[in-house]
C-alpha cells in the first residue's frame, strides 16, 4: 500500500522514511549482516580459488608477483581467506577474522596495486603487464580490494551485529 494509511497499518514507504527506521540500532540490524555476507562470501570464494586454480590464483600468481616461496604464501593466504571468510559469514570471532582480512587486503594493495600506480615494480614485487599504468589504472584495479578493506574495517569496528553466533 503506497498511499495514506492508518497508524495501525503503516505503509512500507512511510515506515522506511520514519526517523525510527534510520536509527543506528535499526540500521545495524540489516547493515552488518549484509556487510558480513559480502566480505565473508568474497574471501571464502577467493580463498578456495587459490587451491582450485593454482596457476591462475595460487602459487603461480604469487610467483609472478615476486613472492618468495610462492607455494607456502599461496597456501597461507588461501587458507586464511577460507577460514576468515567462514568465520565472518557465521559471525564467530568476527572482529578477529575481519582484522585478518583487512591485513590481507592491505598487503594486496601494497604489493599489487601500488606497482600499477608507479608503472614499475615496488620493492621485490613485480608490476603486471597492463595496457595503462598510473593512478586511474590503479583505482580501477583496486576497486574490489578497496571495498573488501573497508568492509573488513567496518566489521573490526562494529563487530558482527545481529544474526551472528557471537552477536557483538
Amino acid at each position: 500500500m503506497l498511499g495514506p494509511s492508518s497508524a495501525s497499518t503503516p505503509c512500507l514507504i512511510h515506515a522506511m522514511a520514519s526517523p525510527q527506521s534510520r536509527s543506528p540500532s535499526r540500521a545495524a540490524w540489516w547493515t552488518l549482516p549484509l556487510v558480513r555476507l559480502m566480505v565473508g562470501a568474497v574471501f571464502l570464494s577467493e580463498g578456495l580459488q587459490k587451491f582450485l586454480y593454482p596457476v591462475l590464483r595460487g602459487p603461480g600468481r604469487f610467483a609472478d608477483m615476486g613472492w618468495p616461496v610462492p607455494e607456502g604464501v599461496a597456501s597461507l593466504v588461501g587458507g586464511t581467506e577460507v577460514v576468515c571468510g567462514l568465520l565472518i559469514l557465521i559471525g564467530f570471532y568476527t572482529r578477529l577474522a575481519a582484522a585478518g582480512t583487512a591485513t590481507i587486503m592491505t598487503t594486496a594493495i601494497i604489493t599489487t596495486k601500488i606497482p600499477i600506480w608507479l608503472g614499475e615494480g615496488f620493492g621485490p614485487f613485480e608490476v603486471r603487464t597492463l595496457g595503462e599504468y598510473g593512478f586511474w589504472s590503479m583505482a580501477h584495479a583496486m576497486r574490489t580490494d578497496w571495498a573488501m578493506l573497508l568492509g573488513s574495517l567496518v566489521l573490526v569496528i562494529a563487530g558482527a551485529g545481529p544474526w551472528a553466533t557471537d552477536s557483538t
